[in-house]
């Protein structure tokens, strides 16, 4: 043991050090040779047997010199509580396991739950209170049907996601562009913690690694690669999100959007998705269609979507609801549609704001609740 983790782990870090020997040449050595020590071991005549092995890379993986730093880095790991679960675990993400370069192995903060029931949820770092509200509810539905949530704790649509779930008594997966001892965004430091209680953040990168921009694509493709599907909340035509999409139809996931309005450019490149295939989501059940062997109840169509509840209105409050949408409209505006008194609105929206119907965003904002089902 090496400050409480195994010896065999060291090939494995010893092997990942390796200049020359990517994801994809790992996962081929790995096919092989079964094990990284057996690697570390095989004469050059077999290991110029593998694809993508030169005379050179063969005698350099043959010295196997880097022990030293390899248990340098674990013990250093031990003194911070992370955990390592290598291809070879079974803590590690079944579905991961299929994609054509997956890490060798995750950094762990938390309990890596394993199971197959993963589904992501990602989307713009700007995100409108209409796209946090539907995210938040969507993720509590998802882990009311004992789904896990993995997303990428960045701002807006991510951040709600682990939130929803989290709010939801369910399970979150936050997967990393940077090393675990670089949280990023910073204000999501408690997030970080309270996501490690309620499932796992993890990262192929080591620890001290900086968020640099080109971590973040690679960093998309393990969000797709252990979910068996993405859903897109609020994505531009450009937005990085998009990229997750991309990847898991290429890892042959299911990809899922969520519509907004059509004035909004936010919305505009979930709605392309809509357009190329990508499944129109309003609810977690729409999701839970695609894998009905899953689901517990997806068979129940009279079952009310998770998450709605009855609310009771009177008739001035439907007029005010009726003046009201899922995107954010100033009280000056209602005041204008309704034809009310504002000291007579102003009492009517703090009643359906206490009765969960309408919320309010800074600035005398105000938008429909997505939970409303009068």
């Amino acid at each position: 043991m090496t400050n409480g983790y195994p010896e065999n782990l060291i090939p494995w870090f010893v092997l990942k050090s390796v200049p020359g020997v990517g994801n994809h040449l790992f996962k081929r050595l790995m096919e092989r040779f079964e094990s990284p020590e057996n690697v570390l071991k095989a004469p050059v005549e077999r290991l110029l047997q593998v694809d993508g092995i030169s005379h050179r890379l063969a005698r350099t993986i043959q010295t196997g010199t880097l022990r030293d730093e390899a248990k340098r880095e674990l013990e250093g790991l031990a003194e911070k509580k992370y955990g390592v679960v290598t291809l070879a675990d079974p803590q590690y993400p079944r579905l991961l396991r299929e994609i054509p370069d997956p890490p060798p192995f995750l950094y762990v903060y938390g309990h890596l739950v394993h199971n197959s029931r993963n589904i992501a949820v990602v989307g713009s770092r700007n995100a409108t209170p209409y796209g946090l509200s539907i995210t938040e509810q969507l993720c509590r539905d998802l882990v009311s049907f004992d789904m896990v949530v993995v997303s990428g704790m960045a701002r807006g649509i991510d951040t709600a996601a682990h939130l929803g779930a989290i709010s939801g008594k369910g399970s979150t997966v936050a997967v990393l562009g940077s090393g675990l001892d670089r949280i990023y965004p910073a204000e999501n430091k408690r997030l970080f913690h309270r996501i490690a209680e309620n499932g796992a953040v993890v990262s192929e990168l080591a620890p001290a690694t900086e968020p640099d921009g080109y971590n973040f694509p690679a960093r998309n493709r393990i969000i797709s690669g252990m979910s068996l599907g993405v859903v897109i909340v609020e994505a531009t035509s450009r937005s990085g999100s998009l990229i997750t999409a991309r990847l898991a139809l290429e890892q042959n996931r299911e990809v899922f959007a969520v519509p907004g309005s059509i004035h909004s450019f936010k919305s505009t490149g979930t709605h392309t998705l809509i357009k190329q295939g990508a499944k129109l989501v309003e609810h977690a059940r729409d999701i839970m269609e695609e894998f009905a062997d899953l689901s517990k109840s997806c068979a129940d169509t009279d079952r009310q979507p998770p998450g709605l509840r009855p609310v009771e209105l009177l008739p001035e409050e439907v007029r005010v609801i009726e003046a009201i949408g899922v995107y954010p409209v100033h009280i000056d505006d209602i005041v204008r549609k309704t034809a009310m008194a504002p000291g007579i609105l102003a009492g009517i929206l703090l009643k359906l704001e206490l009765k969960g119907a309408v919320r309010r965003s800074p600035g005398n904002f105000f938008s429909l609740s997505k939970d409303l089902h009068v």
